[in-house]
């Protein structure tokens, strides 16, 4: 059974940083590339960052760049979101999601629950 668990959200002032970790199981997480997406109130999921099986490739959006660093453990199953600088347009739910195969744009097949971060001003 795949599982995905986001954790690590929570409140933070703006300039601030958090980090959120996906723990992982019931799939070969080496080979998997994974992502964060958040979706906030009233919006549209958006892509936040993806990072190949490797973790030799990454890929950001443009609202995060500079600001958000993702990582993977690969021995532990765990995937990361560092998130610095923080901003009250950040608040958001942040969503960690898997796939097999394609390019870190492409669709992903599984999808945790996701984890609040809510930034104020």
């Amino acid at each position: 059974q795949v599982q995905l668990f986001e954790s690590g959200g929570g409140s933070v002032q703006a300039g601030g940083s958090l980090r959120v970790s996906c723990e992982t199981s019931g799939f070969n997480f080496g080979i998997y590339r994974m992502a964060w997406f958040r979706q906030a109130p009233g919006e549209e999921r958006a892509f936040v960052a993806g990072i190949s099986w490797k973790g030799g490739a990454t890929r950001y959006g443009d609202s995060v760049k500079g600001r958000f660093t993702i990582s993977r453990d690969n021995s532990k199953n765990v995937a990361y979101l560092q998130m610095d600088s923080l901003k009250p347009e950040d608040s958001a739910v942040y969503y960690c999601a898997a796939a097999r195969y394609g390019s870190l744009a492409e669709p992903y097949q599984y999808w945790g629950k996701g984890t609040q971060v809510s930034v104020s001003s």
